[in-house]
């Protein structure tokens, strides 16, 4: 789907040539109306758009679409990728579009979908990815290795690395990343991971400058120069160590473990009238945030979780909901994409 608008992409998952895994459909759910079919020479793993694009991977192919008028205008020939692993970014002026450059490591190619050519390879990980996501302004980019110790955020198109988080010691497979909204401060990221715990890291300001009183900040100066000095004499696996950051929020049993999930984050609700006749609002809190995560298994979770200083931060659960009943699940067979 297309942001909240009414145009959905549609790839099937059965033998019959209207379910073909090689055909994408794209619908206008409020007329009904099929507004056009794809169809490629091999199976489709992932779609995305934006609001001028539409990005279909292959294993070995990507193709960037004019939104508008579904007309191939690029193709770009990738490595092996089998995992779809693609990132968009949702902002159509900061039209970026990452994908993996190789399958012994995490380099990442960010490729302009607007202008249409490449704009820098990143170093990210040492092992091969698992997981990428844009900020919704475009201009970060967080990626994870099947690793999943380390998740790393990069400016673009600097390539810069501005952000090391550390999620845990021991190797677990990350399923999906994900910002907050641009409205939310501090800045938010989310990730979800095989282990069924979603974690939830704060982004501090890379950009600008503190306004605080110097001498205040002399013990926070000399504690980043003091890091920064030691992770450029140590091996990267001792820096990231040194570097990185611990999740502000852990949500236990977030999803069921080894079931594939996806995370986002939400403006906080307020119920803005007192006899309930009045539709919730979002808020821009600066402390209050919702995390939704869907399973393949046929969940959608929703949380509350209040940001706070050290270990007081907290998540409340607040609705879990069975979108498809025993009965149709297994009946609808479909792509997660």
């Amino acid at each position: 789907m297309l942001f909240s608008t009414s145009l959905v992409a549609v790839v099937g998952a059965g033998e019959q040539p209207a379910l073909s895994p090689r055909r994408l459909s794209v619908f206008n759910t409020i007329t009904d109306v099929l507004s056009a079919e794809l169809n490629f020479v091999s199976s489709i793993l992932c779609v995305r758009m934006n609001r001028k694009r539409l990005v279909v991977v292959l294993e070995r192919k990507t193709y960037i679409h004019d939104l508008g008028q579904l007309t191939i205008l690029h193709t770009i020939d990738t490595v092996s990728n089998s995992r779809a692993l693609c990132a968009l970014s949702p902002n159509h002026e900061n039209c970026y579009l990452a994908l993996p450059a190789s399958t012994s490591n995490g380099t990442v190619l960010v490729f302009d979908a607007l202008d249409l050519h490449a704009v820098c390879q990143i170093q990210a990980h040492r092992s091969p990815l698992a997981a990428m996501s844009f900020s919704s302004d475009g201009l970060l980019l967080a990626t994870a290795s099947d690793q999943g110790t380390v998740i790393r955020v990069h400016s673009i198109p600097q390539a810069s690395k501005v952000h090391t988080f550390r999620r845990g010691s021991y190797p677990v497979t990350i399923y999906s990343l994900s910002f907050g909204p641009p409205s939310q401060v501090p800045q938010l990221l989310a990730a979800s991971c095989a282990s069924g715990t979603i974690h939830v890291f704060k982004l501090g300001s890379y950009s600008k400058p503190r306004t605080e009183d110097p001498l205040g900040n002399v013990g926070q100066t000399s504690n980043g120069m003091a890091a920064g000095l030691l992770a450029s004499v140590i091996p990267n696996s001792m820096s990231d160590m040194v570097e990185s950051e611990r999740c502000i929020v852990t949500i236990k049993n977030g999803s069921p473990p080894n079931v594939r999930s996806h995370c986002a984050i939400a403006a906080h609700v307020e119920d803005s009238s007192e006899d309930g006749d009045e539709a919730p609002t979002s808020t821009s809190s600066s402390n209050r945030a919702r995390i939704f995560v869907v399973t393949t298994g046929g969940f959608f979770h929703e949380w509350s979780i209040t940001v706070g200083q050290g270990k007081e931060s907290s998540c409340t659960l607040q609705r879990e909901v069975a979108i498809l009943s025993s009965s149709l699940s297994d009946e609808i067979s479909a792509h997660f994409v």
